[in-house]
């Protein structure tokens, strides 16, 4: 049925509209009642958007209503205050949490300035025991020096007109050796003199019987019965047995004597100079270098043995010094010399190669190098002090020189050192029968793809560079263009510094200045080697070193083919024995260079 009220029945249908967000923000919505026509407010929510519900009245008034209750409203204001708490304790926790960090970066930081100050007393008090050891030691060598100077000798200034030299003045050790030799000589030749009259008073019967004559009569009265004679004779013998023992004692013990004269000298050198070194009152390098003492000196430089205050170790600073009378272009080729020696010997990693650490600049005159610190001494004065050594020993070191050279030549680009050397071999315990390290890599030869032909191998640039006695012919060659090498070069010094080993002596040239080697060709001349008949060496040995000193290139071996000779490998020599001599290698064509860089 219809309503009372007159209505239509489309008024009873409620009409949908949506509110604009600007009415439902700016003006609140009203409901107005279908039947009584009364409008009653409702609250809206702008930022909901809400669909709103209304119907038009009579008037033209749009009446609205909204979707939300009172409840909706409440608990979603509730959900936002809830969000908005949990909000603030999050940013409450974060504000605690980086409140607690930073109190602990603090702490850390504190504790770091500590553990810094401690750092640095302990490097401080290491520095001041370090140098007080070191002066320690240093007042050692010369109270020891000092006593040494009366037993062994000194050196002595004489003048010779305008000009002063140092002369060496043996002291009383051997003075009282050279004495006892000189007495026992004449004693020796006092028991030769009297045993030859002892053989002139030998009796009748022990004497070939002579024709009867009046001479010999006269000679009965003073010729000894054959007891006495025998006797006399035996007493002879064993009193020149002894004193020939006794010669050779004395000469061990000045051959002894002579081995320590000659350390006596080198001390005595050494401290002259590092007493004349402005590095002697131990610095600290680059702030870090602590200098200790004075290992040796060169030409343009200086070797101390020095503390690494940053890695905590022992190392060796070499000292460049250059002539401050030299011109700029001289110290700059010099430099960088220098400079090239540190490329080249910063990235080798071998066990029988010293590594090189570090390289800084100390003023426009100076620069130094830091080098692992080997403790002993070099190959050279080895020989020097026991002229010769053992084929194992020798044979040891030569095995540890040839792997150093074989890994040379495996990197790339392969490097040849070109001044193998005993003075550049380190003995790490100065003995014979130890480990081994190459060192000074000055006049190194780097064989890279623009200098170096498989064919012809590469210039030599540095003509009249290096150490003759151990250079081979092919550096000698003069020409038009320089000569070509190849680390054939390295091989040959191998060859002459084993013979060397075994002989004590060089196979060309020995005892001559470099001077006399150039001017006599000495070594463009060496096309044999040769062997004195003592001491004893074994044909294998022989048979390498002549495969290492062939005279043509050509017929020598290269690097790797002498790091898989026979010779230098244990296994092979046990499983061959001595049954049969060892095969060489055969020389190739084909260059060390060529065949690493397949």
């Amino acid at each position: 049925g219809s309503s009372g009220s007159g209505t239509s029945p489309a008024r009873g249908i409620p009409m949908l509209v949506h509110s604009s967000p600007q009415h439902s923000l700016s003006n609140p919505l009203v409901s107005v009642d279908g039947v009584s026509g009364r409008s009653t407010p409702t609250h809206a929510c702008g930022s909901c958007d809400v669909p709103v519900v209304g119907r038009l009245v009579d008037g033209g008034c749009l009446s609205v209503q909204t979707e939300l209750t009172l409840l909706k409203l409440t608990a979603l204001e509730r959900d936002k205050n809830s969000d908005l708490e949990k909000k603030e304790g999050r940013i409450d926790d974060l504000l605690r949490a980086n409140c607690d960090l930073r109190r602990q970066v603090d702490e850390q930081q504190k504790m770091l300035e500590r553990y810094k100050e401690r750092l640095h007393k302990c490097v401080t008090m290491s520095k001041k025991l370090l140098i007080e050891k070191a002066k320690q030691e240093k007042m050692a060598c010369r109270d020891k020096s000092m006593q040494d100077r009366l037993r062994l000798g000194h050196f002595t200034t004489v003048r010779h007109g305008a000009s002063f030299t140092e002369q060496w003045t043996d002291g009383y050790a051997f003075q009282n050796l050279i004495k006892s030799q000189e007495r026992v000589s004449s004693q020796r030749e006092d028991m030769e003199r009297q045993r030859k009259l002892l053989g002139k008073r030998k009796p009748a019967s022990l004497a070939p019987t002579p024709p009867p004559s009046t001479e010999q009569n006269k000679r009965k009265n003073w010729q000894l019965i054959s007891g006495r004679y025998h006797e006399q004779e035996e007493i002879f013998k064993l009193r020149i047995i002894h004193l020939k023992k006794e010669e050779a004692e004395i000469q061990a013990e000045l051959e002894q004597l002579e081995r320590i004269r000659n350390l006596h000298i080198r001390e005595l050198k050494r401290i002259h100079n590092e007493d004349n070194s402005q590095f002697k009152d131990h610095p600290t390098l680059n702030e870090r270098y602590l200098l200790l003492h004075l290992l040796g000196r060169g030409g343009f430089s200086e070797v101390f043995k020095a503390f690494d205050l940053t890695e905590q170790r022992y190392v060796a600073i070499k000292i460049h010094q250059l002539n401050k009378n030299w011109k700029e272009e001289k110290k700059q080729n010099y430099h960088k010399h220098a400079c090239r020696e540190y490329r080249i010997h910063k990235e080798l990693d071998h066990p029988r190669i010293v590594k090189l650490y570090d390289y800084f600049s100390l003023d426009t005159d100076s620069f130094c190098t830091v080098l692992e610190y080997c403790d002993g001494n070099d190959l050279d004065f080895y020989l020097k002090q026991n002229k010769l050594m053992t084929e194992k020993e020798g044979r040891s070191i030569v095995m540890q020189i040839v792997n150093a050279l074989k890994y040379l030549n495996q990197i790339h680009p392969p490097i040849i050192h070109y001044d193998l050397k005993p003075g550049n071999i380190l003995l790490v315990n100065g003995t014979a029968c130890g480990e081994i390290r190459i060192t000074d890599f000055g006049l190194s030869k780097i064989m890279d793809d623009d200098s170096y032909s498989s064919a012809d191998g590469m210039d030599l640039t540095s003509q009249g560079a290096g150490t003759y006695w151990y250079l081979p012919p092919e550096c000698f060659v003069m020409g038009k263009d320089p000569p070509k090498i190849s680390n054939k070069v390295d091989v040959w010094s191998v060859g002459v510094i084993f013979y060397q080993c075994l002989y004590g002596r060089k196979p060309f040239g020995h005892n001559l200045s470099q001077q006399d080697i150039l001017q006599e060709n000495t070594i463009l001349k060496a096309t044999e080697v040769h062997f004195p008949p003592k001491p004893t060496v074994t044909t294998d040995a022989k048979a390498f070193i002549r495969r290492c000193l062939a005279y043509h290139k050509e017929d020598r071996l290269d690097v790797l083919q002498l790091a898989s000779d026979p010779f230098l490998m244990p296994h092979i020599r046990k499983a061959l024995g001595n049954s049969a001599p060892l095969a060489p290698a055969l020389p190739s064509t084909s260059s060390c260079h060529s065949s690493t860089s397949i």
